[in-house]
């Protein structure tokens, strides 16, 4: 016999929105910084012809269009589940993500690995570097600003996880991808500022053209890992194990419930969790008890798990 809950799904609310919230805050924030950063910097390419200020204006141009696609994966998101998509758009989230990754982080990469090859076989000379590196100096400021932003929307999210555990962790894709996009265009700009100091002491071009190469090896190392961690989260991942030894103990506090047998969970999106449970009861329990059981046992489930947006509870026997 199969048996959900009858309770309907409850809305998303409480962690879930400020989550969702500080998401779109530091996206904005981004989107505002790379904006002004990709103008200043192709003024700045156009007077000192530096092959790593091209670089890092395509740089800033598509972590601008990465912060537009992360917007416009958040609004589908948000459509309502109709016929086709019974449980809804959440996932839209992860699809735009991964498609920052693989797209625009990869182009920008790229790009900047061409130009440096190119300005390495065919050196060119730097002029008026005063200007690259005022430009470089005033975007180093304004990626730091937007990384603090990133870095304060994501302290609730984290809930005390180190920086690097909360990247592989993360369920929700927006603030890892500006956060590794921040430090990404920070490490960009500190290699292009060495690439073209060195030039203008050295009188060597080619320092520049490595400047820009070192930049596109940095765009496609954090986008091939953002693809596999994106790819991973589209695909669907389950709660964190924090998370279902959390449920299990609130499922066994049910008098009715004997035991869980087993438990599943999804993540349809990142404040969108299905939960499935196959749980023992007394064989001996009528009917109108069993159902009344299982609605106390999803209660105490969304009580324990607020973004558990489907839950279904299975009674079973133990064997």
């Amino acid at each position: 016999m199969t048996t959900a809950g009858s309770m309907p799904p409850i809305p998303i609310s409480g962690a879930a929105d400020k989550s969702a919230g500080g998401g779109r805050i530091a996206i904005l924030a981004a989107l505002v910084a790379n904006l002004g950063i990709a103008v200043a910097k192709f003024v700045a390419w156009s007077v000192t012809g530096s092959s790593a200020m091209l670089s890092e204006g395509v740089h800033s141009l598509a972590d601008s269009g990465n912060e537009v696609l992360l917007l416009v994966g958040g609004h589908r998101a948000n459509r309502v589940p109709d016929a086709g998509h019974e449980f809804g758009y959440a996932s839209s989230r992860y699809l735009y993500a991964f498609i920052v990754s693989v797209v625009l982080f990869t182009f920008g990469g790229a790009f900047a690995a061409y130009e440096g090859w190119h300005r390495l076989t065919h050196p060119t000379a730097v002029t008026d570097v005063g200007w690259g590196v005022g430009v470089l100096l005033v975007a180093i400021l304004l990626e730091s600003g937007s990384l603090r932003t990133a870095l304060h929307e994501s302290r609730a999210d984290r809930a005390g996880l180190g920086f690097v555990a909360y990247l592989r962790q993360a369920r929700h894709p927006e603030l890892p991808v500006v956060l590794l996009e921040d430090l990404a265009a920070l490490t960009g700009l500190g290699i292009a500022l060495l690439g073209l100091t060195l030039a203008s002491a050295t009188k060597d071009a080619r320092w520049d053209g490595a400047s820009s190469l070192a930049i596109g090896a940095l765009l496609v190392l954090v986008a091939g890992w953002l693809a596999v961690r994106m790819g991973s989260l589209l695909v669907g991942e389950s709660v964190l194990p924090a998370q279902r030894i959390t449920i299990i103990a609130a499922l066994r506090e049910e008098p009715s419930v004997l035991d869980v047998i087993h438990l599943r969970s999804l993540h349809l999106g990142p404040d969108e969790v299905l939960v499935a449970v196959k749980i023992a009861v007394d064989p001996a329990l009528p009917a109108g008890e069993l159902a009344a059981a299982i609605d106390r046992a999803e209660v105490r489930v969304r009580a324990v798990l607020p973004t558990a947006r489907y839950v279904f509870i299975e009674p079973d026997l133990t064997r």
